[in-house]
């Protein structure tokens, strides 16, 4: 189980790594651009009060770029995200945790929720490449008086069929969240990201290149359309 909790861990930390280095690098830039065609479907729809497709366009541009900005200005503040690479010590650690700590290793009930804490700090701390809380966690609980335990051997033997049973359990949610994390379009993405570079070409990048490629030419669309007035303007004064 302790294998499968680490498994399971660097897949959220490395999905959650390249998720936020893909919104950093690519996410901003297609809010830009999204701004930009809010802008330009808003300056058609001014010019055509009477047209419903337009105005439903303008609005429907708007929504979107609004929620596109929304998602850059989280990361707009963010540090620059970091690809997730745990040490060995960090996996050791980890395991250890899992082991002592995990929740399905209890049947009782205030112990259970006390672990779950202690087990969401722990996957906290793993994802942010935190070796020393890692280390405080664990220390933490091997020092608290719940370690300590002794009772008869026949309560212990269903305190132990409890845990296979209820490790059981978990190890079949555990490769269930696994097989839905790698079914994800995210993962599928950072694979083929992963399998170019590999081949060396930077995907990432060329994606990045092609979007402001798309922002420049909305730009010139944007000014050529504030340019149109003053033109038709000029034309009909020459008359």
């Amino acid at each position: 189980m302790a294998e499968r909790e680490l498994r399971a861990a660097n897949l959220r930390a490395e999905l959650g790594a390249f998720e936020r280095r893909y919104l950093h690098e690519v996410g901003m830039r297609y809010a830009q651009l999204d701004e930009l065609k809010a802008q330009i479907a808003e300056r058609a729809a001014s010019g055509q009060p009477g047209a419903d497709r337009a105005q439903q366009a303008a609005r429907e541009a708007r929504a979107r770029a609004d929620e596109t900005k929304s998602a850059a200005q989280e990361e707009e503040n963010a540090p620059a995200p970091k690809s997730f690479k745990a040490s060995p010590e960090m996996k050791r650690l980890y395991r250890e945790v899992a082991k002592r700590i995990h929740p399905d290793l209890t049947s009782d009930r205030d112990e259970r929720a006390r672990r779950q804490l202690l087990m969401a700090e722990a996957n906290k701390a793993y994802e942010g490449g935190d070796e020393s809380q890692l280390n405080k966690i664990l220390n933490a609980y091997e020092a608290s008086p719940e370690t300590v335990q002794g009772e008869g051997p026949g309560a212990e033997l269903i305190r132990v069929i409890r845990r296979i049973s209820q490790v059981r359990g978990r190890i079949a949610e555990i490769e269930a969240e696994a097989e839905e994390l790698l079914r994800s379009d995210l993962y599928q993405l950072k694979s083929r990201l992963e399998e170019a570079e590999r081949h060396g070409r930077d995907v990432l990048k060329e994606m990045v290149d092609k979007v402001e490629q798309q922002i420049a030419q909305a730009k010139s669309r944007l000014e050529s359309k504030q340019d149109a007035p003053a033109m038709l303007q000029g034309r009909l004064e020459a008359r």
